[in-house]
């Protein structure tokens, strides 16, 4: 509760477990094809995510307390690099980045 005695109040999807988040990379890794080698969540101080070589993902843990869709946001975009192994900046991943998220409702 707050101090004048009101409880304090969030959005529900903003009070994402780490579970439920590995969860939801598990299915959008299955989703795009992509073998998961470790899932992490961690502080991070420059990045919402990172992705290795190996097929490692590491996620803020901030990126919990975030609204759904960015979460969404991230998680394909970290996956599409294990997918296609190149940069975000080129046209195929911008590409198949919006389409994901046109096909999930957060485009």
């Amino acid at each position: 509760m707050s101090q004048d005695g009101s409880a304090a109040w969030a959005p529900l999807e903003q009070l994402v477990p780490a579970d439920l988040f590995k969860a939801e990379v598990r299915a959008w890794a299955e989703r795009l094809g992509v073998e998961l080698g470790e899932l992490q969540l961690r502080p991070m101080k420059r990045a919402w995510a990172s992705c290795s070589t190996r097929g490692r993902v590491t996620f803020d843990t901030e990126l919990l307390a975030q609204p759904a869709q960015f979460r969404r946001e991230v998680i394909v975009h970290e996956l599409l690099h294990l997918k296609l192994r190149t940069s975000h900046r080129t046209r195929l991943f911008k590409v198949l980045l919006k389409a994901h998220l046109a096909e999930a409702g957060s485009a």
